[in-house]
């Protein structure tokens, strides 16, 4: 579990991802956890690295989620988030993405995280370049993408 100010986050377990796939009422969702799980299942040894990361208010309410889409044989891997539209604005993604990176670019093996957003979804973006991420010249599915690179010590 990571704590920040605010927050309590951190990875689901099978039967957390399997109550939470089941309460979802959008089918693209229900479908990408559904993916997330099986991914988590052929690779149980990287668990966190596929699962869904649950986050909650210090009370426990639920007011978003994040991933990792798996880790590379390079290092790298990719962050997606988001927030329940009624906390949106008030600094909680910010404040989730900062502390998940610097757990991630923590770990062994980890160099890079990567992330990718709409053209025209400028909060997310903001998310991003306040977390240190910088465009890296690509392009995803969804938009523009992002890297943040482990600093050498």
């Amino acid at each position: 579990m990571i704590e920040t100010e605010n927050l309590r986050i951190y990875p689901a377990s099978q039967e957390q991802m399997e109550s939470f796939i089941a309460s979802q009422t959008d089918e693209d969702l229900k479908i990408a956890y559904t993916e997330m799980l099986n991914g988590c299942l052929q690779n149980p040894k990287q668990w966190k690295w596929y699962t869904i990361w649950m986050i909650e208010f210090k009370d426990k309410t639920h007011i978003g989620e994040l991933c990792f889409k798996g880790l590379d044989i390079h290092g790298v891997t990719e962050i997606g988030y988001g927030i329940l539209e009624e906390y949106q604005g008030k600094g909680y993604a910010t404040e989730a993405v900062r502390a998940v990176t610097k757990w991630a670019l923590n770990q062994s093996g980890v160099i890079a995280i990567e992330a990718e957003t709409e053209e025209n979804n400028l909060a997310s973006r903001k998310v991003l370049e306040k977390c240190g991420f910088v465009l890296n010249g690509k392009m995803g599915e969804e938009g523009p993408r992002f890297t943040l690179v482990k600093k050498s010590i």
